[in-house]
């Protein structure tokens, strides 16, 4: 697919455009966003995303199509994924709720400039070398089995003021002195003619480290689906692009869905083999098959990727709200059958 260089301009200034009105019309002014308002504006962008993805089907044809809207969902379920980090870090440093919305929209747009990074460094290195599939399928499977292995990301909420900083703010507050109270939505301030950074900057570079380590898994696997720079950058921007809003709709939705990480476990395993097979079918490495193709080395269509996503998704969901629901329903059953200790008769 050919993309113009005046459809990448354009599509730059439509996603700043977006980014730029979200920060005037909701962020600009601090406050904590009602369900409703969370509700609204992710069914927007969400729509918006739809909207895009037919149009680009209609335009280069349904198998790209097909391709982003693969790439999308399964960026928009890694970043719910996601939304569990930005819980503990948003716990650990006690950010007001109001103040939230601005850490968010900052850390989308440090997500969007670094995976527009990643995702040119990627287009570079397929289009030189096609034995780097290997690498990306062999680091998803490695991520699919690592992801598997983890508790559930919400017994990490309860303790995260138990957990020690990251080094790229652990650096920053050697290198620059910092207060340990907000001052507003400020990120530094003016202590005796003394400049100080304030805990709303150092929150906001614990979110831009840990979306460099996003990134490196959310590329490689959405390469898995599309070759297609345009296609994966306009996945990532749609999927990042309603982040800030999904955080406040579904904030407590995310200890529910205890088996969200099983589920894209599974897929990032399966666009992991996906990636081995493709390489396998176009492998050009000399140690293997003789530098030859392997033509049995099955390519999987994206159709079948999308339903893949689709329905480890849902049953992932399904799963983890059926399992929460019945440990809810098995919590007061055990307390009432329980005495008080020393109320029993003698």
């Amino acid at each position: 697919m050919s993309v113009d260089l005046w459809v990448w301009i354009a599509t730059a200034v439509a996603i700043i455009g977006m980014i730029v009105f979200d920060f005037f019309a909701h962020v600009r002014t601090p406050h904590a966003p009602s369900f409703r308002e969370a509700a609204t504006w992710s069914a927007v962008y969400i729509v918006l995303a739809i909207v895009f993805g037919i149009g680009l089907g209609m335009v280069w044809g349904w198998d790209h199509g097909t391709e982003y809207f693969a790439g999308y969902v399964t960026e928009k379920s890694l970043s719910v994924d996601n939304l569990f980090v930005f819980l503990i870090i948003m716990t650990k440093f006690a950010v007001p709720r109001e103040f939230q919305q601005k850490v968010l929209l900052v850390g989308v747009v440090i997500a969007l400039v670094l995976r527009t990074v990643f995702i040119l460094a990627g287009a570079a290195a397929i289009e030189r070398w096609s034995w780097v599939f290997y690498i990306f399928g062999a680091f998803l499977v490695y991520t699919g089995i690592k992801l598997a292995r983890e508790k559930h990301q919400a017994d990490e909420v309860q303790h995260a003021d138990e957990k020690k900083d990251g080094l790229a703010v652990r650096l920053l507050k050697k290198a620059v002195p910092t207060v340990e109270e907000y001052h507003g939505d400020r990120l530094t301030t003016k202590i005796d003619g003394k400049r100080f950074i304030t805990p709303m900057l150092v929150v906001m570079v614990a979110i831009g480290a840990t979306d460099i380590l996003f990134a490196l898994d959310s590329i490689p696997a959405i390469y898995g689906l599309t070759q297609e720079p345009y296609i994966v950058f306009t996945a990532n921007a749609f999927a990042l692009l309603g982040l800030r809003q999904l955080y406040f709709l579904i904030g407590g939705l995310l200890e529910r869905l205890v088996y969200l990480n099983k589920g894209l476990a599974f897929i990032l395993a399966f666009i992991g083999i996906k990636l081995v097979l493709h390489a396998m079918h176009e492998n050009e490495l000399p140690f293997i098959n003789g530098g030859e193709h392997i033509e049995w080395a099955p390519e999987i269509p994206t159709w079948l990727s999308l339903l893949v996503i689709l329905g480890t998704l849902t049953v992932a969901t399904v799963a983890s709200l059926a399992k929460t629901r019945r440990d809810s329903d098995a919590a007061p059953a055990v307390t009432a059958t329980e005495e008080p200790a020393g109320t029993k008769e003698h």
